[in-house]
Formats: C-alpha cells, structure tokens, sequence
C-alpha cells in the first residue's frame, strides 16, 4: 500500500491578521492534547494504515517536541493547536467539537504569522493528498503544491 504526501510552500509576506491568540504548549493540557490529536489523526492514519493509529500513547513524546507546540485554549478547553518547527508547519489539528467553524484556518494564519515573525522568508508544510479539505484550506490561503512525494507503507 502507499499514499501520496504533498510538500507545500508560501511566501511570508501578505499574511492575513490572525484572531486568534495561541499559547506555549502547557502541561496542563497534556491529556487534551493527546486526545484530540489522535482522534484528529486517526481516520488518516487508518485509512491509510499508518501505524500506530494512535501516535501519540507515549507522553514523552509529546513533552519531547513540546516547545514548538501551540494551543488554542478557551476557558481551560483546548480548541486545537499547531506545531512549528523553524520555517514548517506541521500537526495542526481542531479537537471534534469545534470543528467546521473556522478555527483550523485560524490556527493556520497563527501559524504562518508566528513563522515570519522569526524572519522566515518561505513556509513550508505537508499534507497526505487523502487530507483533501486540508489540501484546499491550505491552497486558498496562498501555499502551492511543490512537490509530491509517495510513500511505501
């Protein structure tokens, strides 16, 4: 079996104002963050029988990465969160509940405004083509396909 994984790119310049306010990752939003990310990932993951279907079952391996992690709280409920890592965008995920109300492209110009506040030039993500809705939110806000590449599970 194999899949399709598309590596996207925008400029920094001419980013929308974002409405949103994310924070540091924190702890105390460990198990919410575990949660949701494997219940955001896991259709993909099954679908595309990427295994563990669960990513994250290990806590170290969310603290391990956890500095580049970003959280969209609203009265101590997590609405989703972003990873950045340099210039790349990555993990980001809206917890089911607030799905379908803006808050992915939301954490997306968060995103890409944090970035070029660090002096990037280029952002860079990537996204499994099965992620069609994906593919399209990051299209309409200015990243283009750059390169494909297919992956052997």
């Amino acid at each position: 079996m194999s899949f399709s994984v598309n590596e996207m790119k925008r400029s920094s310049m001419d980013i929308p104002s974002s409405r949103i306010h994310c924070i540091p990752f924190d702890k105390r939003y460990l198990e919410q963050y575990k949660i949701g990310y494997n219940a955001a990932f896991r259709p993909m993951r099954e679908a595309l029988n990427i295994k563990p279907y669960d990513w994250y079952h290990d806590t170290n391996k969310i603290l391990d990465k956890s500095s580049d992690i970003y959280l969209l709280v609203e009265d101590e409920v997590l609405i989703g969160s972003v990873a950045s890592y340099g210039n790349e965008i990555d993990d980001l995920f809206v917890v089911g509940a607030y799905r379908q109300k803006g808050y992915g492209k939301q954490l997306l110009i968060w995103a890409m405004d944090h970035i070029a506040s660090l002096g990037y030039d280029e952002l860079i993500l990537h996204v499994a083509e099965w992620n069609r809705r994906a593919v399209q939110l990051y299209m309409n806000e200015g990243f283009r396909i750059v390169k494909t590449d297919v992956i052997l599970v």
